[in-house]
């Protein structure tokens, strides 16, 4: 399993949007209209088509179209990715009200979209840690371990890069990378 890890789990430093891969995800919000950090630097780069997309995309319910722990897919539009996968990652309340649950999700679903359509990479960034308030190391654990299970489980992917344009996030996610390494490749619990 630890092969498997370093050779298709990548932790990247740089500009999500300007990754040449098949899909990058957007830290999103529910209602899928653009805003600050990543989401608002995806929209701007992707151009004004993306937000005519999102719009057209179905409401789950009232105002909402994508709800906390699930992913959608547009097209990439003028972003280098063919596609963005935007998934809406839980606002941090202290943790105990399902908020690794969600943001495994996150991931999970993500992946799920990426392999459904017969994606190779992907490209995440550290979701919910910006405005969200999520814990930066537990995050990064939780994206770590919950990208680590998807790769052992089905080998449709080549990459998954885990980028941070920060240093502490980019810190986090190396560190926590070369603790599931030395773990043997195994996940273990984050909060």
């Amino acid at each position: 399993m630890i092969e498997l890890i370093e050779s298709r789990l990548r932790i990247w430093g740089g500009d999500l949007t300007t990754i040449r891969v098949d899909a990058i995800v957007n830290a999103a919000n529910e209602q899928l209209a653009g805003g600050g950090g990543v989401d608002g630097a995806i929209h701007k780069a992707a151009g004004p088509e993306l937000l005519r997309a999102c719009r057209a995309l179905p409401e789950a319910h009232p105002g909402v179209r994508c709800p906390t722990g699930e992913a959608r897919i547009t097209p990439g539009f003028r972003l280098p990715a063919r596609y963005l996968i935007h998934a809406v990652g839980p606002v941090w309340q202290g943790g105990g009200r399902g908020e690794r649950g969600l943001l495994a999700s996150c991931y999970q679903e993500s992946l799920r979209l990426a392999i459904g359509i017969g994606l190779r990479t992907v490209a995440f960034p550290a979701i919910s840690c910006g405005t969200f308030g999520y814990p930066v190391g537990p995050a990064c654990r939780i994206a770590v371990e919950t990208v680590a299970e998807a790769l052992a489980r089905d080998d449709a992917l080549e990459t998954v890069l885990l980028t941070a344009w920060g240093g502490e996030v980019r810190t986090a996610m190396e560190d926590a990378l070369a603790r599931l390494l030395k773990a043997g490749g195994s996940p273990g619990g984050s909060q």
